[in-house]
């Protein structure tokens, strides 16, 4: 397994995620299977957020099922995510929201502490000042190491910058073969011919790697936020065309090659992988070994429907 060395943060870290979000639907014994088959596979990083399942039930769940796999508590990386609140339709970033979440998911979890806690996506009511003093009183306390954000455009991280001591050391963003607009954005300024000029992030893939924040792309194989995914769907064919001649070059899955396209980029970001399934974590951990080249990286990117200018 590739790993990466997070600037400001954990060392080591795995290049592909273990994201637990559909892990209540699991048995305790085959979300330990997940667990060890993910850490078996290299992936020493688990992903959560207390909105995942409703009311936490996927930190639960993993925490029923973590005794179970053998592992100890100090050869992996536990990251969650707080303010993202179903139960009451809306974000929440409040020092009194952020506190509490962090004890549940510590309770839910089992555990003394986070590795990370990221901020679920922005609160447009956020008080900056009020983040720093939750994060203060976390690192102070213990119960969290490394403090990152998700979805969050270069202005909204310079905001919290500004009063926040810690370094902000990641941002969890959507990126896929399909969903690229982290990465091309830029490909088509001063174009007006094309939506695809449109700046709807704020530079943030360069912001990010400017400002040592590492990315983590969420959703690697969807289409779209909820579409399902482009492997082996009809709706891509010259995508799954190529996706299946590198497969067979390499001799690994469609889905590891379309990870690979993510890692192959020099910003060095992490993978978050959401299946349950113990022989597709196997599969799409085979990126890991893929070496696509920059003549590889373009035939993906076209062949899912993009254009150069």
């Amino acid at each position: 397994m590739k790993t990466i060395n997070i600037a400001n943060g954990p060392q080591n870290v795995s290049a592909i995620i273990q994201g637990c979000m559909r892990m209540p639907g699991l048995t305790k014994e085959a979300a330990a299977k997940v667990i060890r088959t993910a850490y078996d596979c290299g992936i020493n990083f688990y992903d959560h957020a207390t909105c995942y399942g409703g009311n936490g039930a996927a930190e639960t769940r993993f925490a029923e099922a973590f005794p179970l796999t053998g592992i100890k508590r100090e050869d992996i990386y536990i990251q969650s995510k707080c303010g993202l609140c179903f139960d009451r339709n809306e974000f929440d970033w409040t020092k009194e929201n952020i506190l509490s979440s962090v004890d549940d998911s510590l309770r839910r979890l089992n555990i003394e502490y986070l590795d990370t806690l990221l901020l679920h996506r922005p609160d447009v009511l956020y008080d900056p000042e009020e983040v720093a003093e939750a994060f203060d009183e976390l690192e102070k306390s213990g119960k969290v190491r490394f403090f990152g954000v998700s979805n969050l455009v270069p202005m909204q991280i310079e905001l919290l910058k500004k009063y926040v001591k810690q370094p902000i050391i990641i941002n969890q963003v959507q990126l896929s073969l399909e969903q690229s607009q982290l990465i091309d954005q830029a490909l088509y300024m001063n174009n007006k011919t094309t939506e695809f000029s449109i700046n709807r992030d704020g530079n943030c893939l360069d912001y990010c790697r400017l400002n040592d924040i590492t990315i983590q792309a969420w959703s690697p194989l969807q289409v779209g936020m909820f579409g399902g995914t482009f492997i082996d769907n009809p709706e891509f064919p010259e995508l799954n065309k190529v996706l299946g001649e590198l497969a067979e070059r390499e001799k690994v899955s469609k889905a590891a090659i379309a990870i690979a396209w993510i890692l192959r980029h020099p910003a060095k970001m992490q993978a978050i992988i959401g299946t349950m399934n113990a022989a597709h974590i196997e599969d799409v951990c085979a990126a890991s070994d893929v070496n696509l080249s920059h003549h590889d990286w373009y035939a993906l990117y076209l062949a899912a429907g993009k254009f150069l200018p």
